[in-house]
Parts: C-alpha cells; structure tokens; sequence
C-alpha cells in the first residue's frame, strides 16, 4: 500500500460512514477516524470498517483536523469528510501517484462535487470546489481556524491537481442542512469576535439577496431543479443569519455596558 493515511472527521455519520471508509480501505492500512461524541454507533461503524477509532472534543474544524493529522502515521495524508465518497477512478489515480515511489508533486488539489438527495452522480453543472486534500505531512497542515476549513502548505511546496472528482453527499434533507448551517453561523459569529471584526449594518439588508443570487446563479443551483432553489434559500438564509447574530450580540453588548453605567451613577 502507498505510505498514505487518510483522515476523517466525525460526529453522528452512522448513515455514511461505512460508504466512506470502504473506497477508501485499499489505498491505506491507516485509516483514522477522530469522532467527537457520536451517540449513533459511528465510532462502531468506524472499527468495523478498518478505521482506528480517536474520540477528541470538539475544538473547531481546523483544530480537529490538526488533531487528526498529528495522529497519522505515514508521510502523505489524504483528508475526506465524512459525506464524502472516493469513487474507483479517483482512487485508482491516487495509488497510480505511489506506483513508483514518491509522487512527483507535495500537495494536490482534487475537485469536490455536491450531490442532491436524488441524484446518483455529480449533476454535470455541479458547483465544486478543488481544496487540496492530498499533502505531506512535512510541507502542509490544517488552518488553526475553528471555521475555515484549509491546508496551510509551505512556502516552496509543489501543487498539482488531480483529474478525478470526489462525491459530497453534503445534504441529508433540508432540515438537517439548515441545523447545520445555524450552528455553523454561531461558529462564525465566534469567530468574527474572537478576531474583533465588525461587519456592515447595511449586509444585514444585503447578505440573504447577494447570496441567493450567488447559489442560485453562480453555484449554477437554477439548473438543478426544485432542490436547487430549495438549498439556494437555504444557504442564503445561512449567510444572512451570521450577520444577524453578529449584530445581535453587538446590540446585547451595548445594552449591558448601558446597565453597567446607568448602575454606577
């Protein structure tokens, strides 16, 4: 096998892990799976597949990831998520990288198609995204941010890319994206406090249209049917949310220092 582990993130993925972990058990005798308090038998899942099972709180997406790569143990890692699926011809373009000994590259960027419930394959107009997922461990490493999920690779690193696509089975139902998304928009609230950002009060107007007009336009969601409009609303409806959140603990701030100094005269 090529000196390659492979990593994944999880919590509550019993409906897809076991999809996961098997396209991906022939390149890798180190398959590593950090859960963060799964109660639906993903940890189980996960063993039974070939995964070497590690349960870390959750820290944030980057942290969690960094978890993950420090617990690797071969010199190349590979990163999926745990709604995403290698198919054949993309893993057997990975193993042909090892064929005859270290890949010519440090790091590859490999293209990320979403699929809709429904849909068997990336729709042909899919909106992807092309991160790198393949490095070594010695020339990149996950972002320390809690929401931005990238490989900070160094400085002098070679960057290729790959010609197959992974499949993102990103959404169970609406309902289960939207609870996703709101508790990703407390992170970013989070995040944009931590760093001692102050977003706009006119994007609290602007964010829900500029970014339907983004999903349901540029994502080429308008070409994908009902559930295209559907998810367009819902990541639009994400994006404003952030910004509401930002604001609103923007105006609790204010209202407790006016308490404090009302308080102190």
């Amino acid at each position: 096998m090529p000196p390659l582990s492979i990593f994944i993130i999880a919590r509550d993925e019993a409906d897809r892990i076991g999809p996961t972990i098997a396209a991906v058990r022939a390149l890798s005798d180190d398959i590593v799976l950090v859960d963060s308090g799964s109660t639906d038998g993903t940890r189980e899942i996960a063993a039974a597949h070939g995964a070497r099972v590690i349960e870390n709180a959750w820290p944030g997406y980057g942290p969690q990831k960094r978890f993950a790569e420090e617990q690797c143990r071969h010199a190349w890692l590979l990163n999926i998520d745990a709604d995403e699926v290698i198919p054949p011809d993309l893993a057997a373009e990975i193993a042909a990288l090892f064929a005859n000994g270290e890949p010519a590259a440090d790091a590859y960027k490999i293209r990320i198609a979403e699929i809709f419930p429904g849909e068997g394959a990336p729709h042909r107009f899919a909106y992807a995204l092309s991160p790198v997922r393949l490095y070594r461990a010695d020339k990149g490493r996950y972002s320390a941010s809690p929401v931005h999920d990238r490989v900070d690779l160094a400085p002098d690193a070679r960057v290729a890319a790959l010609k197959g696509t992974i499949h993102h089975y990103s959404v169970r139902s609406l309902g289960d994206q939207m609870a996703k998304l709101n508790a990703y928009s407390d992170a970013q609230a989070d995040d944009l406090d931590a760093r001692g950002e102050t977003l706009s009060v006119f994007r609290l107007v602007a964010e829900f249209p500029a970014n339907f007009f983004k999903a349901y336009i540029g994502r080429r969601h308008a070409l994908r049917g009902v559930y295209g409009f559907m998810t367009a609303m819902n990541y639009a409806f994400y994006r404003y949310l952030r910004v509401a959140k930002h604001w609103e603990r923007r105006m609790q701030r204010r209202s407790h220092r006016a308490g404090g100094d009302r308080n102190e005269r």
